[in-house]
């Protein structure tokens, strides 16, 4: 087998690790390209391709992950990962494992882990890797490597995200609720809802977005049940599709360009959280992006009409 061919063969599973150590698709298939070229410019081919480009691409999203922790910082209103539509890596032995730990939930829990902790978490606990290839891949000991992930998981336990363990129960309720918005079926939405749940978009100062998040049943319903129909008017569609493993759905305004993505948390029969990624920054992996502000424009003057 040719070095192409080997690194084809592991790029789903390489960028797989990287978007869940960084949160990023950008980042995490030019960590998967920089692999590569290391590979590549390599005189000697190693005994395992999988353990060396894994431990290459971890090292690599480690220091990316650290540079971009200051920036995150300075983020405007809440962050949240880039939406990934399909997970390229599949492993139907772990296919529980795989959806939960690219949820939006899961991914915004991993960001309290130092880089260090994050990588060994994510091999350990994602994708199974033996002690020894963590240690090989973050550059620690095999003892180092075990207490970090003692205090990964102590970090992780508490606030660990809960979904809906059957699928067809969760598209069921996905299924109402986009009909109910598309509708603008404001009780409806109600009953769909948790009492305590939250609507949280993620604009990046470079988009539309609540001043905050939109907090309780009725709060959400409304507001949903308002703008959404309005949005129609205006030629706003919407596509449901599985958004970070979780039910969702990608908005496109009417040059069928990408306006944002939503997707849901869904405990007890209930949705428990509404995530909107609508920074123009994180959508273009997706497709052409529209123009959220000359959408919400149009929004506002149809509310008037």
């Amino acid at each position: 087998m040719s070095k192409v061919e080997e690194f084809e063969e592991l790029r789903p599973l390489l960028f797989s690790i990287a978007y869940r150590i960084l949160g990023s698709v950008g980042e995490a298939e030019d960590a998967v390209q920089e692999t590569w070229l290391r590979f590549d410019g390599s005189s000697t081919r190693p005994t395992s391709a999988k353990s060396f480009l894994s431990a290459t691409v971890t090292r690599i999203s480690i220091d990316v992950l650290r540079s971009a922790r200051a920036r995150r910082e300075e983020y405007v209103g809440p962050w949240f990962p880039e939406p990934l539509l399909s997970d390229p890596y599949q492993d139907p032995a772990r296919a529980v494992e795989l959806a939960d730990s690219v949820s939006m939930a899961a991914l915004l829990l991993l960001e309290r882990l130092s880089p260090l902790e994050r990588a060994v978490f994510v091999l350990r606990e994602v994708f199974a890797f033996g002690f020894d290839e963590v240690a090989t891949a973050v550059g620690r000991s095999e003892s180092a490597c075990r207490q970090l992930l003692v205090r990964a998981r102590q970090h992780m336990r508490d606030g660990r995200p809960r979904f809906t363990a059957d699928r067809q129960r969760r598209q069921e309720l996905a299924t109402r609720f986009f009909d109910a918005l598309k509708d603008g079926d404001t009780a409806a939405l109600r009953e769909l809802l948790a009492a305590d749940v939250q609507l949280v978009g993620d604009g990046g100062g470079k988009a539309p977005q609540w001043a905050k998040p939109v907090v309780g049943a009725e709060n959400v319903a409304r507001l949903l049940g308002t703008v959404f129909p309005l949005m129609r008017q205006i030629r706003v569609t919407f596509e449901p599709h599985e958004v970070n493993g979780q039910p969702g759905a990608v908005f496109r305004d009417r040059d069928g360009k990408v306006l944002h993505t939503m997707a849901l948390d869904m405990l007890d029969g209930r949705i428990q959280t509404v995530r909107a990624v609508i920074n123009p920054d994180k959508l273009g992996h997706i497709g052409p992006v529209a123009d959220a502000w000359a959408v919400d424009r149009e929004v506002k003057e149809a509310r008037r009409a």
